[in-house]
Parts: C-alpha cells; structure tokens; sequence
C-alpha cells in the first residue's frame, strides 16, 4: 500500500498555475478577480472561504469576500448574483454552499452566469459536462482526475465503482472518468449489496459521505482508492466512506482523509478562473 501524497501534488498544481496567471496577468495589465459568496456562517464555508482567500493571496489574484445575512431573502440574493454577472472587473464567482434553507440552490446556482461559474455549478456547465463540450468543471471532481493522472493511473478500460452520486461530486466524477474511457458504475448508501459492486473494481472512489460505507473485505486487492468523502465522528475524528486502516492493507494506492482530495481543489478553482479570465478578455 502507498498513501498518494495529495500535498505534494497539490503544491505542483499550485505553482503551475500561479505562474500561468503571472504570465496572463502580466500580458493583459489586470489581475483575474474571484468574487466570494456566502449567506450566513456554516462552519465548513467559513473554513473554505478561510482557505481560498488565502490561496488567493498566495497567487496575486484579487478578490472580494461578501458575507450577507442569513435571513437575506431569496428574491435579495438573486438581484445581488445578478449584479455580480453585470459587473465587468469580476471575471468569477463562487456561491458558498449550504444556504439557508428558504433559498432555492438550484434556482441561485442557475441566476449566476455559465462564463463567471468558477465551480461548475450551473446548468449549463453541468450540461457541457454531461456532453464532453469545453466548459467549467467543478474543482473537486477535476482534482481528482489529476490526482489519479500524477499517480500513474491508467483510467482507459479500468473498472470503476463510484459511491456517492451527489450534483457536485458524484455526477461530475462519473462523466470526466467515462470521458477518459473508464466503465464507471454508480451506487450510493442505498445500493442492494454494495459489496459485489466494490469488489470487481480496479479503482474505487468514495463520494457518499457515509463513514465506513466502504470496507476492507469489500475490496480487491491491489485496488485503487480516492476517497473525496469528509465525515466528522463524535470524538471529532475526520474520516472518508472508506476503513482506512482496513481498505489501505489492501489497496495499491490510497488518498487519506483529512488531507487528501480536498487539498487539489484550491489549485483547480484558480485554474477555473484563470480560464474564466482569458475568456473574457478574448471576447
């Protein structure tokens, strides 16, 4: 068994992209600007938001962090999103999720504009996805491929069993694997005998959020595991869907929890918006 080191890729990823946005920002006189949104204070976008200002920094991208109430009204929301797609020196927007409940996700996910969806979240760039047109990817489902593609993992003809098939990992992972010729099957915490569906995998990627859906004896060995699950135990323990300590005695490759998967995301978000910058400035 081998732990991928996720850090290390990350930190490549990061340093190629910075050096493309100084090249780019140096030829066009103008920093790529990434505006973040968030309503309210869930814990896990404070802690995100933390982390992408810093990378931001880190990067020489200009940004803004706009924190609104949690009781802003939808119809608030929308005009604010809206705003944000008219104004020409923003060049990408992230929208923190959760939001409140009485906020419609999906209906704020498709106010914003497909050319400043830094994340992928839109409609449209979901349906570009789906049909293998150049779009926006969501920065999660993108860093896994690369982690998997710096690993030496060859996806062409592989067997892969997805477990999880949630909008902004599960679905977008399924179709960027199918577009590098992997056979992908896709279960969830739901799946008749998850077991049979693990075992005949060559990779295995962990998306559910469900600690332990994923356990040693339901895996071949010498399979390769990407575990994107973040799941907090009641002593405080960060875990992914996968045993850990039972799925790696077998696993020729495997990402750990905490400090795996999620640690790419950053890099592909700035590459995102790198993309997003030269768009407009071709236009």
């Amino acid at each position: 068994m081998a732990t991928i080191d996720c850090k290390a890729i990350a930190a490549k990823l990061r340093e190629n992209v910075k050096a493309d946005i100084a090249a780019a920002t140096q030829k066009h006189g103008e920093k790529p600007f990434l505006e973040i949104v968030q309503v309210g204070a869930h814990p896990s976008s404070v802690s995100y938001v933390k982390s992408i200002i810093r990378t931001c920094d880190n990067m020489e991208v200009n940004h803004n962090f706009a924190q609104y109430d949690e009781n802003i009204t939808e119809a608030e929301l929308i005009k604010e999103i809206e705003r944000l797609n008219n104004d020409p020196k923003v060049h990408g927007v992230i929208i923190q999720y959760p939001l409140p409940r009485h906020i419609d996700q999906d209906k704020i996910a498709n106010t914003l504009s497909p050319d400043k969806d830094v994340d992928g979240i839109t409609s449209v760039n979901l349906g570009k996805l789906l049909m293998g047109i150049e779009g926006m990817v969501p920065c999660t489902p993108k860093g896994m491929v690369r982690i998997l593609k710096e690993s030496g993992v060859e996806l062409q003809g592989k067997d892969v069993t997805l477990v999880g098939n949630g909008r902004t990992v599960g679905k977008p992972i399924s179709q960027l694997l199918l577009h590098e010729g992997a056979t992908v099957t896709v279960c969830h915490q739901f799946t008749k005998d998850l077991k049979k569906h693990l075992q005949q995998a060559d990779i295995v990627i962990g998306a559910a959020g469900v600690a332990g859906l994923i356990p040693g004896d339901a895996v071949k060995e010498g399979v390769v595991v990407i575990d994107a699950a973040i799941n907090v135990l009641e002593d405080g323990k960060i875990v992914g869907d996968a045993d850990f300590e039972e799925v790696s005695k077998k696993a020729s490759l495997i990402t750990p929890v905490p400090g795996g998967v999620g640690t790419t995301t950053n890099a592909m978000l700035m590459e995102n918006l790198l993309g997003l910058f030269l768009g407009h400035k071709e236009k």
